[in-house]
């Protein structure tokens, strides 16, 4: 949880959308149930799921890929590289491909952590540091009540510059651990509609 006055990323699912949001937290309100984590929305008991909606970006896109142990594992990307799409993120998605997920570009590194609100779908999330560099792989499950919480709250230890939020378990799944090395390759006009991450 952020401290008095910080700035507190939070994962608000908007249009399917995982999207972290920068709340700006009034003094001493320690109000945020445990949870930033980088998700989809997931509308709660109130409103149904279908019910959920969040703004639609052009996003740019590029390629991530992992180096460890010989193996290189290659995941394609959308950019969430602005405050307003950083908001929205993966919110209200449904369904991320099996080699898609968001990149989060900070413009320095941070130790704000994630959470899972508006999130409809489980994510993991590689923390990754200003050398491209695992730190953290955490697991983030959906929240009981995707919109009302709780929600706990996902971080590492030490400050991170980029954080790659994919479907839950694939980092396990592909043997990928924290040092692994990472290289980002942006594409070229990557601007387009729909969202690459859904299928």
């Amino acid at each position: 949880m952020a401290q008095d006055g910080a700035t507190l990323i939070s994962k608000t699912v908007l249009g399917g959308r995982t999207v972290i949001t920068r709340l700006r937290l009034i003094a001493r309100l320690w109000l945020i149930p445990a949870a930033l984590a980088a998700a989809v929305l997931g509308s709660g008991p109130a409103p149904a799921r279908g019910a959920c909606s969040a703004p639609l970006f052009a996003y740019r896109h590029g390629a991530v890929f992992f180096s460890e142990r010989g193996r290189v594992e290659r995941v394609r990307v959308e950019l969430a590289d602005t405050d307003d799409r950083m908001e929205i993120g993966l919110m209200c998605r449904t369904a991320l491909a099996p080699d898609a997920g968001m990149l989060f570009l900070f413009s320095a590194s941070t130790s704000t952590p994630f959470w899972m609100k508006n999130t409809l779908i489980p994510l993991s999330i590689a923390f990754i540091d200003s050398n491209w560099r695992i730190v953290k792989i955490m697991e983030m499950p959906t929240a009981p009540d995707p919109a009302l919480g709780p929600f706990a709250t996902y971080g590492p230890e030490k400050p991170y510059r980029y954080a790659l939020e994919v479907n839950a378990g694939y980092f396990t799944r592909h043997a990928l651990d924290d040092g692994a090395e990472v290289r980002f390759e942006p594409q070229e006009g990557g601007r387009s509609h729909p969202p690459l991450s859904l299928q």
